[in-house]
């Protein structure tokens, strides 16, 4: 029987995406079982892990745990199938390696039911492996954070701030009705942005009923270990760098778009060019410093010829 809309169903469903995270998992999970709010369904969705994942979530001995095990798609597909198989009026993600502050759904739920929001995001608090609070305000994370909380501070602007940086900063911290769910659909097949495509696509069906709560952090997001450049960080950017264009333009009206996405392209292009001619004058600048052969041959027998060892 389909729960969804019964009067059987959870207030809320929370939905986890799991891969090996044994060392966080319980911690997660434990933060949603424990919350004041006790009206919901933890939906766990293992996306194929290796480690003993599975094993803890399991060993919960909870009714409102519903635990599914796939082979390993990636975190947007687990998303998906967990959001598929939610029954409540509300829907709310969190990570295997994050946590809930105890009062967060209490919190939000409470400020849905008074306002009608559609999407409710918080502020968060970076903590390491060891749950610790990152206290360190020049790491790299918090000085990305902080610059974009700014810059959206300083206008007010959700979808302008969102263009400037992801300051939302992960899928824990979504928090959203069942109507908008449906309206917005699945996440799309970006490995690593498709938190940030999807408030995009949350904004443009429901900016005006979105809510950022820029002074409460309701969630702790976890930044594991040294941050480190891969190929990731280049994936990343470039998913990023088209994201931007294609929110940009969807913001514009459609009669402008083509000069926009022409003068965009341009943009980049001169970026390349740029870095191609400072490259190609500071060449030719340490060219004209280096001592030229002839010159230094010539010196060298001068001071053979000085010291008597021509």
């Amino acid at each position: 029987m389909d729960k969804k809309n019964s009067k059987d169903s959870p207030i809320v469903s929370v939905v986890m995406p799991a891969y090996n995270h044994e060392r966080f998992v319980g911690v997660a999970v434990d933060s949603v079982l424990n919350q004041t709010f006790p009206d919901l369904e933890l939906i766990v969705i293992d996306d194929g892990s290796t480690d003993r994942t599975g094993e803890i979530v399991r060993a919960r001995a909870d009714k409102r745990i519903r635990y599914y095990h796939q082979d390993n798609q990636d975190a947007f597909n687990a998303l998906n199938r967990g959001m598929d198989l939610s029954n409540g009026a509300y829907i709310s993600i969190i990570n295997s390696d994050d946590v809930y502050a105890v009062d967060r759904l209490q919190r939000l739920v409470a400020l849905q039911r008074d306002s009608s929001a559609a999407c409710i995001f918080t502020d968060v608090t970076p903590i390491d492996d060891n749950g610790e609070s990152l206290g360190d305000q020049q790491h790299p994370w918090t000085v990305w954070h902080e610059r974009n909380r700014n810059y959206y501070l300083e206008g007010k602007d959700l979808y302008n701030g969102f263009l400037h940086g992801n300051y939302m900063v992960t899928t824990s911290n979504l928090f959203m009705t069942r109507a908008l769910y449906e309206t917005v659909g699945e996440f799309c097949s970006l490995r690593y942005l498709h938190d940030y495509d999807y408030i995009f696509r949350i904004l443009l069906a429901a900016e005006e009923s979105t809510i950022y709560l820029h002074d409460e952090k309701l969630l702790s997001y976890r930044i594991h270990g040294a941050n480190t450049l891969s190929a990731a960080a280049i994936t990343g950017r470039e998913q990023d760098r088209q994201l931007i264009r294609k929110y940009l333009i969807a913001q514009c009206p459609p009669e402008t778009r083509a000069y926009i996405n022409t003068a965009i392209n341009r943009l980049v292009a001169l970026e390349h060019e740029l870095i191609e001619v400072h490259a190609a004058v500071d060449r030719e600048a340490q060219k004209a410093l280096a001592p030229r052969p002839n010159l230094v041959k010539r010196a060298g027998e001068k001071l053979k010829s000085a010291f008597g060892r021509g």
